[in-house]
């Protein structure tokens, strides 16, 4: 288990595609089997299909890749998509040291963020202590929504990330 002072994010690339899925097929294993869901081709395949590093930063822990976040901009919110930390990096805090991180910055830019977690996944609780509620939720998925820690919205506009890379809503929250 990694400790919080271990990690840090930096911006994804085309090449963390195949590491990132590999994270993802194993984070979510458990849940899916739970639910009935887990297919090894598609829990890798959604994640390449959807994957766009403009919006994805790469978690490294002790300098190898150990998850993934990302936060892409929706008309009315950034969507918080493709968190995932490699079960050897849990339990230690970085994944709420990486949550506090973004939603600093969304705070700070005045954007709310959504996300859909499976039902039944244990994630849920972390996103409840740093301020989710549920909003909805279908057979697979809990939908839930933070407004920012101001209470004020903005609205979305293009900025540069601060790796270079044009990015839309998103970047904002990780200046």
């Amino acid at each position: 288990m990694a400790n919080t002072a271990d990690w840090r994010l930096r911006p994804a690339s085309v090449a963390d595609v195949e590491a990132v899925a590999e994270v993802r097929a194993v984070a979510l294993r458990a849940d899916l089997e739970r639910l009935g869901r887990y297919d090894a081709h598609h829990v890798r395949q959604r994640l390449r299909d959807a994957f766009d590093p403009a919006h994805t930063w790469v978690i490294e822990v002790d300098g190898a890749l150990a998850g993934s976040a990302a936060l892409r901009p929706a008309a009315d919110a950034h969507w918080l998509e493709h968190f995932y930390l490699a079960p050897h990096a849990q339990g230690g805090g970085i994944g709420s040291a990486v949550l506090r991180e973004l939603l600093e910055r969304c705070d700070r830019a005045r954007v709310p963020v959504r996300l859909n977690v499976l039902r039944g996944s244990p994630a849920r609780a972390l996103y409840e202590r740093h301020g989710f509620r549920a909003v909805s939720e279908d057979q697979v998925d809990v939908f839930m929504l933070r407004e920012p820690a101001t209470g004020e919205r903005t609205a979305p506009v293009p900025v540069q990330r601060t790796d270079g890379a044009v990015g839309a809503v998103a970047s904002v929250c990780l200046q």
